[in-house]
């Protein structure tokens, strides 16, 4: 994993992107033949967490990739405001038990971990290895793949229908964009990463009931405003220039 990292950091992420996707993609049949929901992802997800964290910290990573505290004041990010009213996303209709008990702590575990790997591989890896040589492509890289990530959601056998898909892209590509922002403005991956599996683990406590198509709509809208607005003030108002070898 070390010799291909250090030939080229842009294949080792585009190949931890591939065997991120190839094994949310097996797990969700292998859930349905052992009978708990999401313990074969929360599985996989685990020891993809482990493997990424052991490989960043033992090769003195951790502050490369982010996993540090931002060097920039909390009151520039609008104390973060913005990121907490995203993670009550899933709240907004409400909330319920969609899950049993042993299917919940599945989730929770899997989401958990869904947002470090995510985050890493995507904001980390990706992002970096392509900002070397260009800035902003990387930021609409790294934003558009997380996003049309999403598409695998169709064909994997998690159930998701086509519109609920189109919103789902639609609203990962403005979240990743905002954290893609963060991530380079503010040298840190940890508010990414709590706030990305915020919203995955509340996702299971969603209370579906009574939500018509166009409160979903609305719904999406205003995550879509609030996110791009945030990364847009952030743009304004943090430093534009930042080394990427020291992120």
């Amino acid at each position: 994993m070390k010799k291909l990292y250090e030939k080229n950091e842009l294949i080792f992420a585009i190949a931890w992107i591939v065997i991120y996707c190839v094994l949310q993609s097996l797990a969700n049949p292998l859930n349905e033949k052992i009978g708990i929901p999401y313990i074969a992802s929360a599985i996989f997800c685990v020891l993809q967490a482990i493997l990424l964290f052991v490989f960043i910290w033992k090769n003195k990573l951790l502050k490369q990739y982010g996993l540090c505290k931002s060097p920039v004041s909390a009151s520039h990010f609008l104390f973060y405001i913005p990121l907490v009213i995203l993670a009550t996303r899933n709240f907004w209709n409400g909330i319920a038990f969609n899950l049993n008990l042993a299917g919940t702590v599945c989730y929770i575990v899997c989401m958990l971990c869904v947002g470090f790997v995510e985050e890493v591989i995507f904001r980390g890896f990706l992002f970096r290895a392509i900002a070397k040589d260009h800035v902003k492509t990387a930021i609409v890289i790294s934003s558009v793949t997380f996003g049309l990530g999403h598409l695998l959601n169709l064909v994997n056998g998690s159930g998701m229908e086509l519109t609920e898909n189109l919103f789902q892209i639609i609203v990962a590509i403005a979240i990743a964009f905002l954290f893609v922002i963060l991530y380079y403005r503010g040298g840190s991956l940890l508010p990414c990463i709590i706030t990305h599996s915020i919203i995955n683990i509340t996702s299971v406590f969603a209370n579906e009931t009574g939500l018509t198509v166009e409160k979903r709509i609305i719904f999406q809208l205003i995550l879509v405003v609030i996110t791009v607005a945030y990364a847009l003030i952030l743009t304004k108002t943090l430093s534009q220039k930042q080394d990427v070898n020291t992120i």
